[in-house]
């Protein structure tokens, strides 16, 4: 009998079973079929790696976008972009999209008008685990930030002059819970002198502080800081034509209604005027209130202009008037309660100072006005803002920003917060 290594002729076997049979070859034809299984799976876990690690750093951009964007308060495309770019994706280049909106078009701040929503989308392609599938796909993120808004309640838009905020002789200027902000450069753009004392949440100026010793804070007093922008600039208070009433003045308790009023208004001592709503335009003149005289209204502007382009009207309100008006919440002028035409000459006098009696919730916006104030009680629950070219505080002046329900805009850069 021969033997032969896949069993013997002589017993009956066959050499194509026994060849069948025989293992010893086959794990060398397995691994040929499952080789590019097993780099492609390896492909993948490497690939699977480095797409979350991309997952991860586009969300971290998408939320530093999205809070930069709802902080910027402008130009919120061009914010977002800039910060994602710094995290390796640029919009358009490399696969990369993105979308940023305000308010969000999906999720549920839709409604919310200073929700800024950014997605951020890149094309995917493997690259170690090609042998399972070249196929690209897309990752997307999403972020959506809510700003809160500036907490200003006092900017001076002069930019070179000396004491642009001044507080002089001994006064006390308490701005609960606001900061101060002046756009001078001077090395004194903030002035507090002699034995006056001012108290705000913070002090920011472009220029200098004279005077810091009097100043208390508790976010500091910050020096060489980039100027703000006027919030109102855009805004403008309509046009208006002859005159509905000229030289208006009264001596006793009296109503009148919003219009045109050539040559000012004068409310004389023991006289309480009341204004209903609407937009008043003082066409030259003055709105003067006497002592003891009083004023007071609600959803009212009061503007100061010329239809000549010359003697712009001004105000002046004495010590111990009552005044008690406030800003309308919607229409031309919201949130503006006294509004300066931007064409009077810089430097225009306007003096408020009635004291703790004197009253005004929103903005009194007098951008080329020299100013000086001294006024409200210093209630954290009122709502007044100043912009003005220059502001001198006297006497006892009190304001605070509790503005939700005014219509007013904020005053310098908030904070946002993620919310999805």
């Amino acid at each position: 009998m021969l033997n032969y290594p896949y069993g013997s002729i002589g017993h009956g076997g066959n050499k194509l079973r026994d060849f069948r049979r025989n293992a010893s070859g086959s794990y060398l034809v397995m691994m040929a079929v499952m080789a590019p299984v097993l780099i492609g799976s390896v492909g993948l876990g490497i690939d699977y790696g480095l797409w979350l690690y991309t997952q991860q750093t586009m969300q971290a951009a998408a939320d530093s976008a999205a809070v930069s964007a709802a902080t910027s308060g402008s130009n919120i495309a061009t914010e977002a972009e800039g910060v994602a770019a710094t995290y390796g994706f640029i919009k358009d280049s490399g696969g990369v999209t993105m979308t940023v909106n305000q308010p969000p078009k999906s999720g549920s701040h839709t409604s919310v008008s200073n929700a800024v929503e950014v997605v951020i989308n890149s094309v995917q392609t493997p690259q170690f685990s090609a042998l399972l599938s070249a196929k690209s796909f897309t990752i997307s993120v999403r972020s959506v930030a809510v700003a809160t808004p500036g907490t200003g309640c006092v900017l001076t838009l002069n930019p070179n002059a000396s004491g642009a905020v001044t507080s002089q002789g001994s006064s006390v200027t308490n701005l609960s819970g606001c900061n101060l902000y002046t756009d001078s450069s001077d090395s004194a753009a903030v002035t507090v002198g002699g034995t006056a004392s001012l108290t705000a949440l913070s002090v920011g100026a472009v220029g200098g502080v004279s005077g810091a010793s009097n100043i208390t804070t508790t976010g500091g007093i910050h020096t060489g800081v980039a100027s703000l922008s006027d919030p109102y600039a855009n805004m403008s208070f309509g046009s208006f034509s002859g005159c509905d009433q000229k030289n208006y003045s009264t001596n006793k308790d009296d109503e009148i209604t919003h219009g045109v009023y050539c040559g000012g208004i004068s409310v004389k001592a023991g006289a309480t005027l009341k204004l209903d709503p609407g937009i008043y335009y003082l066409d030259q003149g003055s709105l003067s209130i006497e002592g003891n005289g009083a004023i007071v209204g609600t959803g009212v502007t009061l503007v100061f202009t010329s239809s000549t382009g010359k003697n712009y009207a001004t105000a002046s309100i004495a010590s111990n008037a009552t005044v008690n008006l406030t800003a309308p919440t919607t229409g031309p002028t919201a949130g503006i309660v006294l509004f300066g035409d931007r064409n009077m000459p810089e430097g225009t006098t306007f003096k408020l100072s009635g004291g703790s009696t004197q009253s005004f919730g929103g903005a009194i916006y007098l951008p080329k006005a020299a100013l000086t104030y001294s006024g409200g009680s210093g209630g954290s629950t009122s709502c007044t803002q100043i912009i003005a070219d220059t502001v001198t505080f006297t006497g006892n002046s009190g304001m605070a920003i509790n503005c939700d329900s005014f219509g007013t805009k904020p005053i310098g850069s908030g904070t946002a917060q993620l919310v999805e």
